[in-house]
């Protein structure tokens, strides 16, 4: 288990905005993959860029037929790659690129007679040319007609909602990057022009890349109805051993949507711990991280104590308790303070990071509330002082470990 553990959370790490720790913070989009440099952003901050069409290119002969380099540097041929610029996006502050001008790049790039690239230039002492970006009609003119990141977001995140799904996969992509960079609060403004019965296609649709699944999910829960909820829900619900990328998301949104009927469907077929059926550690991983997400975002549908209620099922789940533990204690759920001192010697809770979370959770509490040394502390905290003294006593490495790297968050 605590190899499935450590691969879901190497792949949450890999695709996830929202970082696999209970301490993060989430800056972009929650349920999108990394964030990544965008068109928009690349075009943002060249000094040049033109748009140009192959000519001709030579391989040169840097190199003989075996792999190895030429030995006689007088014989030298280097390789180069000619272009002509059809359009100029981007001029220099001296206006020195004009339509139909020859650039020469001391690369080679194999390519058909007018095959189309953009070329993204950075002024130095001279300007220097970045690879060339192949392109068609259609993505340049998706790139040029690109608000800038100055522009405001709302403006732009309609621009780029356009195009997700949209047929060129490299414009596809990049209108999901730039939702990927945005945060959640201005995702959730666009919920009056969110495409609801694209989205309901695209979540249901196996042709759809797994790694955008998170994002539509978050989308249908800020604009879905009862119906959406619905399949959603039997999405959520199926049966599987596999990783389901985007399920996170999934979750989320359906959250968003159903309310406290949903969160009880999520403790039911992803928390509680069922013999007869094992839920994969992934799905549950997913719903934790839904479930973080609702406290952060929507505290107007939830209760705090109804979701510390939720994830205080959790700790029933030994491979999860330390991030468990770690969630409770940011969220001030102070009363677990008796059954964690009891899991602490429980056989199936001897792990080092579990132990290190619960002094973490003791040292958090101990703080509570507290704004100076001669401030009586609230009985909690004094219950957890309490409970770390005992623990110094019993396993005092444990306890200066977990104090060495503490942060109050």
């Amino acid at each position: 288990m605590r190899i499935a553990r450590q691969m879901v959370m190497l792949l949450a790490l890999g695709i996830a905005t929202f970082v696999s720790t209970a301490e993060a913070t989430l800056l972009a989009c929650p349920f999108c993959s990394a964030p990544s440099l965008t068109f928009s952003e690349q075009l943002a901050t060249a000094d040049a860029a033109v748009l140009v069409q192959w000519v001709s290119a030579k391989k040169g002969n840097a190199f003989d037929d075996d792999g190895l380099a030429l030995e006689d540097p007088t014989k030298l041929i280097p390789a180069s790659t000619t272009y002509k610029i059809t359009q100029v996006l981007r001029n220099t502050k001296e206006k020195t690129l004009k339509k139909g001008q020859k650039i020469d790049l001391a690369r080679f790039r194999s390519a058909k007679k007018g095959d189309l690239f953009l070329i993204l230039g950075t002024q130095g002492n001279e300007l220097e040319w970045g690879s060339p970006i192949e392109v068609t009609e259609t993505s340049f003119n998706y790139i040029a007609q690109a608000p800038s990141p100055e522009s405001d977001q709302q403006k732009r995140l309609a621009y780029f909602l356009k195009f997700l799904e949209f047929p060129d996969e490299m414009i596809a992509n990049d209108a999901y990057a730039e939702f990927a960079n945005a945060p959640y609060k201005d995702i959730a403004q666009l919920t009056d022009q969110l495409p609801r019965e694209k989205l309901a296609g695209w979540i249901t649709n196996d042709d759809t890349p797994a790694t955008r699944l998170g994002l539509y999910g978050l989308l249908l829960g800020l604009c879905g109805k009862e119906s959406d909820a619905e399949l959603m829900q039997n999405k959520i619900t199926e049966e599987t051993e596999q990783f389901r990328l985007g399920m996170d998301g999934i979750i989320g949104g359906y959250l968003l949507l159903s309310g406290e009927e949903g969160l009880k469907v999520i403790e039911q077929t992803k928390f509680v711990k069922n013999p007869d059926k094992k839920v994969p550690f992934s799905e549950t991983y997913a719903a934790m991280q839904a479930l973080r997400f609702v406290w952060k975002y929507a505290d107007d549908r939830f209760e705090p104590e109804r979701l510390r209620q939720s994830m205080r099922i959790l700790l029933e789940r030994p491979e999860l308790a330390d991030l468990v533990i770690a969630d409770l204690a940011r969220w001030k759920d102070w009363s677990v303070l008796e059954q964690l001192m009891a899991l602490y010697d429980a056989e199936e809770y001897n792990v080092p990071s579990v132990k290190r979370a619960i002094v973490r959770y003791l040292l958090t509490c101990s703080k509570d509330d507290r704004q100076g040394e001669d401030i009586q502390p609230p009985p909690r905290a004094a219950d957890a002082e309490k409970a770390l003294a005992v623990l110094r006593q019993k396993d005092p490495r444990t306890v200066k470990e977990a104090e060495r790297f503490f942060i109050i968050n």
